[in-house]
């Protein structure tokens, strides 16, 4: 399987966990605020104070992204790009995003695809502190109470990243048994997956968000990318029993590389290791 070195030394816990509650729900993000605020708004009306959220068409500006990128120094394994402020209204067309804390205050986690006012079709990692919202538009949410994601610093990659930690209970609404997960570098992300549900005596479980970076691609319609570098969101996932009665993971993804390619489809298992981290929530179905 494909691997890129690392700058730290890899941790012995190869997936950061923590079992909380959780509640899926829908909001409309507020128009004329940050993207930020407006996905905190929508989770506080809902007694949350984090989780995922996933979107489709929505508009966005003014609007600032990074893409992923080589590294210049050799400090990170990879690294971003220069910041682009596109001009105009940006459409999106799907985004995923982590929402929880960094240095004591709320922060995101977001990739997506979008088309700018130049009809630009483009991608990447939004930035949470030069996004707005410019019309109001629906999000599918999850919220978890007893558990949160807080940006740590991973000497493993050299970077600051979300990973989940556990947190006093809210007192939300919730219906579900969830877990708050993060993998770490290095691993099939399908695989990685399937192992932990059959660890954790989960049958069925739906994922929920989903933000993070693969080596490249492989995917089921025989679609490939070779640049090593990529942002990724998760369009759809579920881990099930397939036709042999053995867990497998269904992982549909949309991502951008480092040189510009775009890309959708299913991920082969087997053959789509982690490159810097993957975020998600696995809501348990049985």
């Amino acid at each position: 399987m494909r691997s890129i070195k690392q700058p730290g030394a890899p941790g012995a816990e190869r997936i950061q966990w923590v079992e909380a509650r959780g509640r899926a729900f829908t909001f409309m993000l507020e128009a004329g605020v940050p993207l930020l605020e407006a996905a905190r708004r929508g989770f506080a009306a809902e007694g949350f104070a984090g989780g995922v959220l996933n979107f489709g068409r929505g508009t966005l500006g003014p609007f600032a992204y990074v893409m992923p990128a080589l590294s210049k120094t050799g400090e990170n394994a990879a690294f971003y790009s220069e910041t682009f402020r596109p001009e105009g209204v940006t459409r999106t067309k799907l985004g995923r995003m982590t929402l929880g804390t960094r240095d004591g205050a709320p922060f995101f986690h977001c990739h997506g695809l979008w088309t700018e006012a130049d009809g630009k079709a483009s991608g990447g990692h939004m930035l949470p502190d030069e996004t707005i919202v410019t019309e109001p538009f629906e999000v599918e949410a999850f919220g978890l109470d007893g558990a949160m994601f807080t940006a740590e610093p991973d000497p493993e990659t050299n970077f600051k990243l979300f990973g989940p930690v556990a947190a006093a209970s809210t007192g939300a609404r919730t219906t579900s048994r969830a877990f708050a997960l993060r993998l770490r570098p290095n691993q099939d992300f399908a695989f990685c997956l399937e192992g932990f549900c059959r660890e954790h005596g989960i049958a069925r479980a739906k994922i929920h968000g989903g933000v993070g970076s693969t080596i490249g691609a492989r995917f089921t319609h025989g679609g490939v990318i070779e640049p090593f570098a990529t942002e990724l969101a998760v369009t759809a996932g579920a881990i099930a029993p397939g036709a042999s009665g053995a867990l497998e993971a269904a992982l549909d993804v949309a991502l951008i590389d480092y040189t510009g390619g775009i890309a959708e489809g299913r991920l082969i298992r087997g053959d789509n290791p982690v490159l810097m981290t993957m975020e998600l929530v696995l809501e348990v179905l049985s």
